[in-house]
């Protein structure tokens, strides 16, 4: 979508010497099962971020043919078997671990999936011993239903682990092991290189401060999803001339926010991080991790169509200038955080977790997620991605080839508001829209 187009999923995005795995596992991870977590993975293991991704299927499961799945994902994703106490990189999973890491339930109807699942999914780092990720299955007792659903399956991991481009990798039967995601040839000057280090590390340092002082208390928290055909916001994009991003960012945004006097969120700006994949890349960049982060700011209208078109205006002109500046801080901060952390092993602490910097929500849009190959055969749609992170409302976009789905993780009070989302599209689509003056990029989503 704009900028956010992805035209192939490269398990490398350049040429060169890749970083020998399994020869460094054997001398590292012994002592630390995640020295070879780059600073950014380390920095989401420490939070304990997770991810899922989970669909309903018109095959049945039980426990080996779930353990034939994770055989097989570990093959394509070789990152699963990093991170844990006892971890063999690039490895197969022995049969314990296998048995320990699925499970298989059976359910007499399949109504209230996913939704009723998902949660912060906390359970994967009880076990040091045990794998970073959970495979498990809810099978219909009396086999598929009117809609030939059989079951539903859900994989949850750490964040430090996989990401959106892995989900729509596996999706389709496809490599999704890493290789150097930095690109060494692309430096940055030495005097940006200086000054976002020095950017990073007082960032951290302030963080560290306000976070100890203004991080709020642990709130209620509550997981939603929603699938809305992908016809429906192409025709209505088209027809306000912006991007189908823009329109979903609105969407969600404008809803959860609500109108009139009273605001959810912000009554002036709404603070939204996205994310976006970029080939571009250059030395600082992450080495494990494809994803960009870039931070925006709605300024909040109450009629749909004029904000809407300024959140358009606004993607666009971020994405106009310069994409990295956001993220090389962050890079930045994640090495500093991490050096602060060997030398004072109690930082970051859990009031550091809770404070999120004042932003409202974070918006990721995930590539494609295609069902292709054995891996995910007898998987429909809607196919259903999305995260956690600790006190951070996120809306995760999954494009299929049929529905794009909404995976919402944000704090209860949030979760009453979802359901407008369908009420403002229904309402958008049947207004007169005066004209606008088509998006510049062309979007494409498959």
């Amino acid at each position: 979508m704009g900028g956010i187009e992805v035209k192939s999923f490269s398990s490398s995005s350049f040429a060169g010497e890749q970083v020998d795995a399994l020869a460094l596992a054997r001398a590292a991870v012994e002592k630390n099962p995640q020295a070879l977590f780059t600073d950014f993975q380390w920095f989401l293991y420490k939070g304990k971020d997770t991810v899922f991704f989970t669909a309903f299927s018109t095959r049945s499961y039980d426990k080996d043919a779930l353990g034939n799945m994770v055989a097989e994902m570990i093959a394509l994703a070789p990152q699963l078997t990093h991170g844990f106490v006892g971890a063999k990189p690039g490895q197969p999973f022995p049969k314990h671990l296998l048995d320990a890491i699925t499970s298989v339930e059976m359910v007499d109807e399949l109504d209230g999936y996913p939704d009723k699942w998902l949660s912060k999914s906390s359970d994967i780092f009880e076990r040091e011993d045990l794998p970073l990720f959970r495979v498990m299955a809810a099978v219909r007792r009396d086999g598929p239903d009117s809609e030939g659903r059989a079951a539903v399956l859900q994989v949850r991991s750490s964040h430090a682990l996989l990401e959106g481009s892995d989900s729509a990798l596996l999706t389709r039967s496809a490599s999704a092991s890493h290789g150097v995601q930095s690109d060494k040839s692309n430096k940055l000057a030495w005097g940006d290189r200086l000054r976002s280090a020095l950017r990073g590390g007082m960032t951290t340092l302030i963080y560290l401060l306000l976070a100890n002082i203004l991080a709020p208390k642990e709130k209620p928290w509550g997981f939603r999803t929603l699938a809305i055909e992908r016809h429906r916001l192409r025709k209505l994009a088209n027809k306000l001339g912006v991007r189908q991003r823009s329109l979903m960012f609105a969407l969600v945004t404008h809803a959860l926010n609500g109108e009139g006097a009273e605001k959810h969120m912000s009554k002036k700006v709404i603070g939204a991080n996205y994310t976006m994949l970029d080939t571009k890349r250059n030395s600082t960049d992450d080495d494990f991790f494809r994803v960009r982060a870039l931070e925006a700011k709605f300024k909040v209208m109450d009629d749909f169509v004029d904000y809407v078109r300024a959140v358009d205006d606004t993607v666009a002109g971020i994405e106009q200038k310069d994409i990295t500046s956001f993220q090389v801080v962050i890079m930045s901060m994640f090495k500093a955080m991490r050096a602060v952390n060997r030398v004072l092993p109690f930082l970051p602490n859990k009031r550091f977790w809770r404070f999120n910097g004042g932003n409202d929500i974070v918006l990721t849009l995930v590539p494609p997620h295609r069902t292709y190959g054995p891996l995910t055969h007898g998987m429909v749609e809607p196919l259903y991605c999305g995260a956690w992170h600790s006190e951070v409302n996120i809306c995760t976009f999954c494009p299929g080839r049929q529905y794009v789905t909404l995976n919402f993780s944000m704090e209860q009070r949030h979760v009453a508001h979802v359901d407008k989302i369908m009420s403002l599209l229904a309402e958008v689509e049947q207004r007169d829209v005066g004209p606008h003056t088509m998006a510049p990029a062309v979007e494409k989503l498959h």
